[in-house]
């Protein structure tokens, strides 16, 4: 596990209204005070908040900009709409995504975590909770990704021992081989023109389908 402060985090949070500029209504000044305890214990927990950004149109291309190792969700009413913009611009960069809200509504963690959240927090920011939070996440986020990789691998796997299976077949076929001739015919091909032998069996299979 590498330590907090290796760790570059974005933070995704609505934009409240300008203190400067208007009175935040009972709502707002409570999310605000939300916002900092979190954003507090992140700190004093030595973690690095490289960027806050609001979860709009460019959020896809800020976060592959910054590429954060991992992303804080910071919502009330509106988490669902921002985890909505979060995963759609984490779909083909995936990171552990974490959200903290006070929002009780606990009807949409399911889908959340479906989506790819690594962790759903609800109520009850102090600082001292939020690096444990952390890590359990960012350990079942890299556990689900050698699960997705292990799943990949498999299905790449039979997916090529199909194709290969397939040309073997062809080959008997048209030059009266059996199986382990044919296959001794794919790798020795295979071997001398320095091609993976799924490359050679699919070759074979495309020159079939335009004959």
């Amino acid at each position: 596990m590498p330590v907090a402060s290796a760790i570059r985090i974005v933070i995704v949070a609505p934009e409240l209204a300008d203190p400067a500029g208007a009175a935040l209504s009972a709502d707002e000044a409570a999310e605000a005070e939300r916002s900092r305890s979190l954003r507090i214990g992140l700190l004093q927990s030595g973690y690095n908040i490289v960027a806050v950004l609001p979860a709009d149109p460019f959020l896809p291309e800020r976060l592959a900009q910054i590429s954060p190792d991992m992303i804080i969700v910071d919502a009330e009413s509106q988490a669902r709409d921002t985890l909505e913009h979060v995963v759609m611009a984490t779909r083909d960069a995936r990171r552990p995504i974490v959200l903290f809200t006070n929002d009780d509504d606990t009807s949409q963690v399911g889908a959340a975590i479906a989506a790819g959240v690594s962790a759903y927090v609800v109520a009850g920011l102090a600082p001292e909770r939020v690096r444990p939070v952390l890590e359990v996440a960012l350990a079942r986020f890299r556990h689900e990704e050698a699960l997705r990789r292990e799943l990949a691998d498999a299905r790449t796997q039979l997916s090529e021992r199909k194709t290969i299976d397939r040309a073997k077949g062809l080959l008997m076929q048209r030059h009266q081989l059996s199986e382990d001739d044919a296959y001794v015919r794919l790798r020795r091909t295979a071997m001398d023109r320095g091609m993976k032998l799924v490359d050679v069996a699919q070759r074979i299979l495309d020159v079939a389908d335009l004959l």
